[in-house]
């Protein structure tokens, strides 16, 4: 059968990320991986969730964590995350949050709920690849996103209904950003917030790296500016979608929407279309060790990961060609280089794989608009300083 011939038209807008085609690159024991914007695994709590599964079923046989659940998500783990959207300035009820499967589906989620075919989302260049793929599907326009930036909202909002669509949404990482690890400051958090304003659109602020901060003076998440703005969730036009990937295991594939009630429960209709519930025994899991070890946990995880990240950036002060920069990020996983506009980032993998067996992810697949091909992606997170140190040396030689 050709199958194109019953493929909804979007299907020609999904793509393979190359992030996860260059994963496979991590299973070739020769190869000095940076690719893979994933957490250590040596680092995984493996014992409190050895501890939370036994105790899980040993509670009645399990019963409960073998059943069919609420929508919502468990109960006890979305008043534990009220209690710490608490301590991060959102204040908020467990009606205002939703378990995910990872908030990854949140922005599967949140794209099929606000965009139309040739609707306007403003992303930040570059941008997250996997909210790329997930809003895709979903057949938008894009425009740059800049906070810094003075913006037209009427000039933008009569282009995107010449378009044939509005502006729906504006989407960002504020705080260590995949795949720049920069942290947008305060002013311009609150100037995102003025432009969404301006364009009467909402706010989609992915939190992922949020609990990975090394250095500086944590910032208010823009739901929280937004609250103070408006008194009260319940007023807000900002979604927050939180996860345990980073932070615990993402394994288990437990994360979280923190927005209005009135976005909760049409996010909970789509939940029940979709999937009926996260799973109930990887919520009760993720409820135990959350509760148990997560502030001690992260505070260990971070000390591992500065060190790294310190490691890599003296790297690259040591090996990179005078006319190579590099971002210098307070917490997360990434390092960002920008090198001279001749050279083009997918080319360089290729030679930097072929000659010096060494990886990293090429800059272009991060862009909305198909710029940005003199810049690529380093993650530090699961490198040891040996392979820092040489790795970084090998990529200096490439660019060089």
């Amino acid at each position: 059968m050709d199958w194109t011939k019953v493929l909804a038209r979007r299907a020609g807008r999904m793509k393979a990320s190359e992030i996860r085609e260059l994963l496979k690159l991590l299973d070739q024991p020769d190869i000095i991986s940076f690719a893979g914007g994933i957490p250590d695994p040596t680092l995984f709590p493996s014992t409190a969730y050895s501890d939370a599964f036994a105790a899980t079923m040993a509670d009645n046989n399990g019963h409960a964590a073998l059943q069919y659940s609420v929508s919502e998500g468990y109960r006890p783990l979305r008043e534990w995350l009220v209690g710490e959207m608490e301590k991060i300035g959102v204040p908020c009820a467990v009606d205002n949050i939703m378990i995910t499967s990872g908030s990854q589906q949140a922005l599967d989620y949140l794209g099929k709920l606000m965009l139309t075919e040739n609707d306007t989302a403003a992303v930040m260049r570059p941008t997250y690849l996997g909210a790329l793929g997930a809003f895709n599907a979903y057949e938008p326009r894009y425009i740059p996103l800049d906070p810094m930036s003075n913006i037209d909202p009427e000039t933008l909002k009569a282009e995107a209904k010449a378009a044939g669509g509005e502006v729906k949404f504006a989407y960002l990482s504020a705080d260590f950003a995949n795949p720049t690890g920069e942290t947008i400051p305060r002013e311009g958090r609150e100037r995102v917030l003025d432009q969404a304003e301006a364009l009467d659109c909402a706010i989609i602020e992915d939190g992922a790296y949020q609990n990975l901060r090394f250095d500086g003076e944590a910032i208010p998440p823009i739901l929280a500016l937004d609250i103070e703005r408006k008194g009260g969730i319940e007023n807000t036009r900002t979604i927050y979608c939180g996860s345990f990937s980073k932070t615990l295991a993402p394994g288990l594939r437990v994360g979280w929407v923190v927005a209005a009630k009135p976005v909760i429960d049409r996010l909970v209709l789509m939940k029940q279309a979709a999937d009926l519930h996260s799973p109930t025994l990887n919520q009760i899991v993720t409820n135990h060790v959350a509760r148990a070890i997560f502030h001690e946990h992260v505070a260990k995880i971070k000390a591992v990961y500065a060190s790294r990240r310190d490691r890599m950036i003296a790297a690259l002060e040591r090996e990179m060609p005078a006319s190579v920069s590099f971002t210098r990020p307070e917490g997360g996983m990434f390092i960002w280089l920008t090198f001279d506009p001749k050279l083009n980032g997918a080319e360089l993998l290729a030679k930097a794989v072929r000659d010096e067996k060494v990886a990293f992810v090429p800059g272009g697949a991060f862009h909305a608009d198909g710029s940005g091909q003199n810049t690529l992606r380093l993650s530090y997170s699961c490198a040891s300083d040996e392979q820092i140190d040489e790795g970084i040396a090998r990529i200096g030689r490439i660019l060089r």
